[in-house]
């Protein structure tokens, strides 16, 4: 079973987490922010990802420090579970209907961290969660995860339905990624050897 545990203490966050990536979906979440444990939980959901989560951070200032920590810690979690990648599928991709909204997202696990966001948030803020700090935790996650990740709206006006395709979506994504490819077997999926 593919799994890690992390621990990422700063002056702003102290964050431990841990993932099993054969999971159920289950886990508890507390970021200290609503609307992202709300994200993170229908991520873990739809990537049948079991996520364990605690944050104790600086929110009083505001939510930044602990998003992108977050999303520091998650990618260190992936990168560390998936180990060498001997096996996998590599690519995995999902358009995913949300109401009005229509996300698609693209991800190679690559070794490479590389984001290209293309969203269209209509609102700054869902309550009191800074909508920019979105594409802030995306790119935090790709840069730890060694991942090229593509998220782009092809539609949608509702910024809450937005952000939670493209969390969906990109679970979706990863779980298809990360999946055992059979025709590669135990092998490493890249005519280099390696995947970094």
């Amino acid at each position: 079973m593919r799994n890690a545990q992390i621990k990422r203490k700063t002056a702003e966050t102290d964050i431990t987490l841990r993932l099993t990536l054969e999971g159920s979906g289950q886990g508890s979440i507390d970021s200290g922010c609503g609307f992202l444990d709300h994200m993170l939980t229908l991520f873990a959901a739809h990537g049948r990802f079991d996520l364990d989560l605690l944050c104790k951070g600086d929110v009083q200032v505001d939510d930044h420090h602990s998003v992108e920590d977050i999303g520091i810690a998650l990618g260190e979690a992936f990168a560390v579970a998936l180990g060498d990648k001997r096996g996998i599928h590599r690519y995995g991709h999902t358009v995913l209907p949300m109401d009005e909204a229509l996300i698609l997202s693209a991800v190679d696990l690559s070794g490479r961290g590389y984001l290209e966001y293309a969203l269209e948030l209509p609102a700054a803020k869902v309550g009191s969660f800074d909508t920019e700090l979105v594409e802030e935790f995306f790119l935090a996650f790709v840069r730890k995860a060694g991942c090229t990740l593509h998220i782009r709206q092809l539609s949608g006006r509702n910024t809450h339905h937005i952000i939670e395709g493209a969390f969906k979506s990109v679970a979706r994504s990863l779980r298809e990624a990360i999946a055992p490819d059979m025709a590669y077997g135990d092998e490493i999926p890249s005519t280099k050897g390696l995947l970094t």
